[in-house]
């Protein structure tokens, strides 16, 4: 909590009774007060998302490693499968043909997807500042 600056009988005092020199520091005082309070907030919030995002990203990249392993072993088992009806190396060529297909479906489909990515931003703190904002302009036209 804040330090306080004032005794208790400043501090009950109304305000139209304070100085003005008293009232700007106080009003220093409390909007600082603000932005450090908003600063830790929105550090938390990035802490949390970016936690989650690691873990996320770790087992995603443990799932694409033993999904690789698979893949390579069904198509080790298309071209031996196509083997039986034609010669291996064309069983090898049409099975590369149509990956490679695929690699630019996904391809082109990934560079879509990231383009409509928005940025990471603590949502919650920018509620909060916003929030802030408006209290402090409503209180300035009093």
């Amino acid at each position: 909590m804040a330090t306080r600056l004032v005794d208790d009988r400043q501090a009950t005092a109304p305000l139209k009774d304070r100085s003005t020199a008293e009232l700007l520091k106080r009003l220093s005082e409390q909007i600082r007060n603000l932005i450090q309070q908003e600063i830790r907030l929105a550090k938390a919030e990035l802490t949390e998302k970016g936690r989650r995002a690691g873990r996320g990203a770790g087992m995603l990249a443990a799932a694409a490693v033993v999904g690789l392993y698979a893949i390579g072993v069904l198509l080790a088992t298309i071209i031996l499968a196509l083997d039986t009806v034609m010669p291996t190396w064309l069983a090898a060529l049409i099975v590369t043909v149509v990956l490679l297909v695929i690699a630019g479906i996904l391809a082109m489909m990934g560079r879509s997807q990231t383009r409509k990515a928005t940025p990471a931003a603590p949502a919650r703190t920018m509620e909060s500042v916003k929030k802030d904002v408006q209290v402090m302009r409503e209180h300035a036209h009093r």
